[in-house]
């Protein structure tokens, strides 16, 4: 019993281990599958996804592998028969961020494409992919390395050209480019396989429906804030977050909020004292927010004044400067506007003295 378990485990270690191929080094190439390998292979994913289902959506089903050495001959530009004394060489390139099954599978129908095939990979660089196409969530090692451990890869060329071109065609003595073939425009040109069409030496995959990194990205940011709760309680700092404490204080009130909303849902007719439990949990939340807020609020300000405070001090200068100006100008015109003149003083003066020595002019001449 025990010799016929382990000669049933050996010959599963050595089917795994024909089948399976090493992984692609980043500076060397491997030496080409043979054709027994891939015949050996199961048609379906790595994981036999969707092989048993027949209900299975189409961009699960297995994907076969080509035994013959035939091509397409249903597409609209002319494909060269490949070669039959060595093994065929694909290439496929593209970004690769975030690497998902549709990555996965595109490679894997360029692996099957032929009985004896050697794959290569081209991946651009940061410094192409940002300017050309915008920021990726992985670094172009991250991006490298992630393909590196694919199985249908045999050799990764990095720092590839954002466009092929025939020179690098020639260098790495490609018989195929692989991509779906629809038209990729660029500034040169609105299709940049449209040389290598011409050539026949283009060969197209399916593309993959319902993923995409465009699509991974939208679905992070269309449930922001319930990744954000879910890192924050796998107690990820809110600073590597890069979240402000308030977003903190609402994303816990969510959750508090979301759990009584979960008890009603859970039980209609549950305990009064879970629904008690979860309302005293808010409450201290709200308690704690504000006794923050209040413990806070001077160092909020002195923050603020230490960073602002000269700026606002020039501000209101400028402002007490002017408004003492103004007020300054409206004093002197209405002092201006009622002080009588010193000439007309002087003439009043003048005036009301000629009066008075006239007067007692006359006194004294009436009394003698």
């Amino acid at each position: 019993m025990k010799t016929k378990r382990s000669s049933t485990s050996n010959s599963i270690a050595e089917k795994q281990a024909t089948s399976a191929p090493s992984s692609p080094k980043l500076t060397g190439a491997r030496s080409p599958s043979p054709t027994q390998q891939l015949g050996a292979l199961d048609p379906g994913s790595p994981m036999g996804l969707g092989d048993a289902d027949p209900n299975v959506v189409d961009h699960f089903r297995p994907i076969e592998v080509n035994m013959t050495l035939s091509v397409p001959t249903d597409k609209p530009f002319p494909i060269n028969m490949p070669p039959t004394d060595r093994p065929v060489r694909l290439y496929c390139d593209g970004i690769y961020d975030l690497v998902h099954y549709g990555h996965m599978r595109a490679l894997e129908q360029a692996k099957k494409s032929f009985p004896d095939v050697y794959l290569l990979v081209g991946m651009c660089n940061d410094l192409d992919t940002h300017s050309r196409k915008g920021k990726t969530v992985l670094t172009e090692r991250e991006r490298y390395e992630s393909l590196r451990h694919c199985r249908w890869v045999d050799e990764i060329i990095t720092d590839a050209p954002w466009t092929v071109t025939q020179e690098f065609l020639d260098k790495h003595k490609i018989d195929y480019v692989c991509h779906d073939d629809l038209p990729y425009a660029s500034v040169e040109s609105d299709d940049v396989y449209a040389f290598v069409k011409a050539q026949g030496r283009f060969l197209p995959t399916q593309r993959t429906d319902g993923v995409s990194t465009s699509e991974l990205i939208t679905r992070i940011v269309r449930d922001y804030d319930k990744y954000l709760r879910r890192n924050l309680e796998r107690g990820i700092s809110p600073k590597d977050l890069n979240i402000s404490f308030l977003k903190e204080q609402e994303l816990n009130l969510q959750k508090h909020v979301s759990g009584i909303r979960d008890q009603i849902k859970k039980n209609l007719l549950g305990t009064r004292e879970d629904l008690v439990g979860e309302l005293e949990d808010l409450k201290a939340e709200l308690r704690h927010t504000k006794m923050f807020w209040e413990d806070r609020r001077q160092d909020f300000v002195r923050g603020f004044s230490s960073m602002f405070g000269s700026q606002v001090n020039k501000f209101f200068g400028r402002k007490r400067l002017a408004h003492d100006g103004s007020d300054a100008s409206s004093v002197e015109s209405a002092s201006s506007t009622k002080r009588p003149r010193q000439e007309d003083l002087d003439r009043g003066t003048r005036s009301s003295t000629g009066s008075f020595s006239d007067a007692q002019t006359s006194d004294d001449a009436a009394a003698s």
